[in-house]
């Protein structure tokens, strides 16, 4: 089904306050909706973690953390974090969570390698979720269900900002799901984020699984650690993947949108297997690695949503920087401010 609807949006306004109100009312309904329909408690989080632990979320391995020497201890170093996608299932086991029930926390990242663009800057903050759950819900068939409450709760946000500010909700019924191999001989001649665009299109929203793993053509979608996603292990479809990215159509934008990477984490044999695929086998020495594989950690499934991302969408904000106080150039202000787009 090919979206049509047009980008109805909230009046414009350069009025930051009211900005700033509806911002909060988007993070409070969203984030009960989702620690509701997914049974997570909220709790603290981390902005630094000691470095050489492998704890911190390497992304795709290329983008450096700010780092800073700790003095009261011993000048041990500690780096801000870039996601918790790793210390999430540590908390799980301190806690004792027990499977079915799982965790929500509010994180707050700089990633200072980030390319600048309208839905990118070097602040990253995000809904950060872990669920423990048992060995035999490492399936698509889980996953999928998993992605389809978070999508509800989505829906269920959308329309409540509709009734709170009138903005006509767009969100389709219900998310498809296609994997990467199957969107690959679908558009074969196209980029990654072309046919992501695609799908988005012709869906309205999508899940887009098996990231990080080799496709047929010898290359990935898109780039994942090989520490927390499970991208590798053979799934009930066919195909190798136990992780996706969420995206939606972006009326105002009219491109596709990705507001959440997520996935079922990987076993014993999944780590294993995917850091030799990476070339980092050494990793198994870190204690992180250490505990999953001596099976000293819970079976979890779990990701991040970005608040900053769903912010923009269900408010219908053509940058960024409209729904979160960052970082920019003297040229993209005035720039933003002679299109009528207020930056916090």
């Amino acid at each position: 089904m090919e979206t049509t609807a047009p980008p109805t949006a909230w009046p414009a306004t350069t009025d930051l306050l009211e900005t700033e109100v509806a911002l909060t009312f988007v993070k409070e309904t969203f984030a009960r909706e989702l620690a509701r329909q997914l049974h997570l408690v909220k709790v603290s989080a981390p902005l630094v973690v000691l470095d050489g632990t492998g704890i911190n979320d390497d992304l795709n391995g290329v983008e450096l953390p700010v780092g800073f020497p700790i003095k009261a201890l011993d000048e041990q170093r500690a780096v801000v974090v870039h996601s918790l996608a790793k210390w999430k299932r540590l908390r799980l086991r301190e806690l004792g969570i027990p499977a079915g029930r799982g965790l929500l926390t509010d994180m707050r990242a700089l990633r200072p390698d980030e390319d600048y663009s309208p839905i990118h800057s070097i602040y990253v903050d995000q809904w950060d979720w872990e669920k423990h759950v048992l060995p035999e819900q490492r399936t698509l068939a889980f996953l999928k269900t998993t992605v389809e409450t978070i999508y509800a709760a989505l829906l269920t946000t959308e329309q409540r900002v509709s009734e709170e500010f009138g903005i006509a909700p767009v969100l389709p019924p219900s998310i498809a799901f296609v994997h990467a191999e199957d969107l690959l001989l679908r558009y074969p001649t196209l980029t990654p984020k072309q046919r992501e665009h695609e799908a988005a299109r012709e869906y309205g929203a999508v899940f887009l699984m098996g990231i990080g793993g080799p496709l047929s053509h010898g290359e990935i979608h898109d780039g994942r650690a090989p520490d927390y996603d499970d991208w590798s292990t053979l799934n009930e479809d066919g195909h190798r993947g136990l992780n996706g990215d969420i995206l939606l159509w972006n009326p105002v934008l009219e491109s596709a949108f990705e507001v959440s990477s997520m996935g079922i984490r990987v076993d014993k044999v999944a780590l294993a297997r995917q850091l030799e695929v990476r070339g980092c086998p050494e990793r198994a020495a870190l204690r992180f690695h250490h505990l999953l594989l001596s099976d000293q950690l819970p079976q979890s499934i779990g990701g991040g949503i970005g608040q900053s991302r769903v912010c923009m969408y269900l408010l219908r904000k053509a940058h960024i920087g409209e729904v979160q106080v960052s970082l920019w150039s003297d040229a993209v202000r005035e720039e933003m401010a002679e299109t009528g787009v207020a930056l916090l």
